[in-house]
């Protein structure tokens, strides 16, 4: 996630290995589907299991909405990555917490995923015509600004809807509830993606 012409996207979870993966590899595919080669995800965790592949429901999600859970291996989260990353996605506000503790100067890039897609529904509902032909990363390296200022209008009575709940160790329902929670704002973002590309893309 070095490269400064992509747009770097990181999703960050506690152990890497349920909800991160699936966020990382949906927006990947989705992403890849808008402009090949112009946004590139990652994922990590604030306790990784380090190594370990994606938990097997999981993957199974994953491939049943058009991603890869191959190749993965899970990370822990770095001073590093968060530097270089244009937008942090969360999967809930205490590990956004997490993310501005370990890097402070994240904190005006970093959401939790599921409010940076109400956020994006803000944007797209107030101005949110193409992005400029030239220069998709450079419009989407400066999301996070014009999302924050729209962030009033994303607010929730429950600050839980906030939150992709954990699965990990627990039964089928647990990872459904994950996926119901994950994928309508993963599918937004890629929404968002699609209805702003600049024309030809």
């Amino acid at each position: 996630m070095e490269n400064s012409s992509n747009v770097r996207i990181l999703t960050v979870c506690t152990g890497n290995i349920c909800r991160s993966p699936v966020a990382e590899r949906m927006l990947q595919a989705g992403l890849d589907a808008v402009r090949s080669g112009t946004f590139l995800v990652a994922s990590a965790g604030t306790l990784a299991v380090v190594g370990a592949p994606v938990q097997l429901p999981s993957a199974r999600i994953i491939e049943s909405r058009g991603g890869r859970p191959d190749g993965f291996a899970a990370r822990q989260l770095t001073p590093e990555m968060l530097r270089g990353a244009d937008i942090v996605l969360t999967m809930t506000a205490s590990h956004r917490s997490a993310v501005v503790r370990l890097e402070p100067s994240a904190l005006k890039r970093t959401f939790t995923i599921r409010e940076f897609a109400r956020m994006l529904k803000a944007l797209e509902e107030r101005d949110a015509g193409p992005a400029p032909d030239a220069d998709l990363v450079t419009w989407w390296k400066a999301l996070p600004q014009r999302a924050a200022a729209v962030r009033h209008l994303a607010l929730v009575n429950d600050a839980a809807d906030n939150d992709v709940a954990d699965p990990y160790r627990l039964g089928p329902e647990a990872y459904q509830r994950m996926e119901d929670e994950l994928a309508p704002a993963v599918l937004t973002i890629l929404r968002f993606a699609h209805r702003t590309a600049p024309a030809g893309v």
